[in-house]
């Protein structure tokens, strides 16, 4: 016990708060805890990556805790600042329930002070959700568009749309170029897919 710092052992309360939080079938996978230096003029903080969520415990001064979650499907961005005594992990994230997005203004959080071995393991959690789920969302919302198109299909892994038909406003070359449009604009399709596609449907004219 001499041979190691305090840090560990005065954590312990916030990651057993954390511990606590955790819902049958989800595991604690990394956590960071806040040096003591800013724990002087702050209440204490923990935070910890599950296999479900971000979740951010702040010990009260005297007793009790207060918590702050991000659920991985909500999450969009995580930044991670590296400082001489500490590191800061920045997320901002979608507050809806929706698994291919929310509608609103994203919420932001920032937790300082937190060790910076440890907050490089949280951030490396963060970012492997953040792209994880933002492939599940691609798919997704590519689903939904196909749907609300009466026809929009993918070939081989390409954006394409309806090369046939024409007689129902949603199938003309205008709407098709729309919808090919926005799947460009939302980051579903890269640029040459979308010459491909757009390409494809002027020659159906």
């Amino acid at each position: 016990m001499g041979a190691t710092s305090a840090e560990p052992v005065e954590s312990s309360p916030g990651l057993d708060a954390v511990r606590s939080l955790l819902i049958q079938g989800e595991r604690l996978e990394s956590h960071a805890v806040q040096h003591r230096l800013f724990a002087l003029t702050h209440r204490r903080l923990v935070v910890g990556a599950t296999s479900g969520r971000l979740i951010a415990v702040r010990r009260g001064l005297v007793s009790g805790f207060t918590v702050q979650d991000v659920r991985w499907q909500d999450l969009r961005d995580a930044q991670l600042q590296v400082g001489i005594v500490g590191a800061t992990l920045t997320v901002s994230a979608d507050q809806g329930n929706d698994l291919a997005g929310a509608e609103g203004a994203p919420r932001h959080l920032s937790f300082s002070g937190l060790r910076k071995d440890q907050a490089h393991e949280v951030y490396r959690a963060c970012q492997f959700q953040e792209q994880a789920w933002r492939e599940k969302r691609r798919v997704r919302e590519l689903e939904e568009l196909r749907a609300r198109s009466g026809g929009l299909h993918l070939a081989s892994g390409m954006g394409g749309l309806p090369s046939g038909g024409g007689e129902d406003a949603s199938r003309s070359p205008s709407a098709r170029l729309k919808r090919a449009k926005e799947m460009l604009d939302q980051g579903l399709l890269t640029d040459a897919e979308y010459e491909q596609v757009k390409a494809r449907i002027l020659g159906d004219l």
